[in-house]
C-alpha cells in the first residue's frame, strides 16, 4: 500500500511539473523574446507547443488526462482517495485541480494553447542548425560523404 500511495504522490508531483513547465515557459518567452536568445530555440518551443497542444486536444475531445487516471488507480490500490494522500501529494493536486464546470477548464486550455500560437507566430523559434557534416559541401554545393 505504501509503495502505491508514493507513486500516486510522484505522479501528482510529475503532473505539476508539466503544468508549470507549460505556463512558466510561456512567461519566459513572453518576458525574454527581446532579452534571452534561449526563448527562441527550436526544440525549447516545438515541446512547449507539443505539450499544451495536448492539453487543448484532451480538452476538446473530452479524453482524461493519463496521469490523472493513473494518480485515481494508484490512490485506488493504495485503498485512499486523494484527500487521503500525503501533504505534498494533497498540496499539489489542490493546485492543480479546481472545483468548475468542464467547458470553463476547455476555454482556459483553448485561449493559452492560443496564446502559445500566437508567440510562435510573433516570435518564431529559430530553425535548428543543421550538423557539421550536412554543412560542409563540395563545389557542386553537394553533400561531401563522411569518411
Amino acid at each position: 500500500m505504501g509503495l502505491y500511495r508514493l507513486l500516486a504522490d510522484l505522479v501528482v508531483f510529475a503532473h505539476a511539473l508539466y503544468v508549470g513547465f507549460v505556463i512558466v515557459a510561456l512567461l519566459a518567452i513572453l518576458v525574454g523574446v527581446v532579452r534571452w536568445g534561449w526563448v527562441r530555440n527550436f526544440w525549447f518551443r516545438f515541446i512547449h507547443f507539443l505539450m499544451i497542444a495536448t492539453v487543448v486536444f484532451e480538452a476538446l475531445f473530452g479524453i482524461v488526462c493519463p496521469l490523472t487516471t493513473i494518480e485515481g488507480d494508484l490512490r485506488e490500490k493504495a485503498g485512499e482517495t486523494v484527500e487521503a494522500g500525503t501533504f505534498i501529494g494533497r498540496f499539489a493536486h489542490d493546485v492543480l485541480f479546481y472545483d468548475a464546470p468542464e467547458w470553463v477548464f476547455t476555454i482556459c486550455y483553448c485561449i493559452f494553447g492560443g496564446i502559445v500560437l500566437v508567440t510562435l507566430i510573433l516570435a518564431p523559434p529559430r530553425r535548428p542548425r543543421r550538423p557539421a557534416w550536412l554543412r560542409r559541401t563540395v563545389s557542386g554545393g553537394s553533400v561531401r560523404p563522411r569518411a
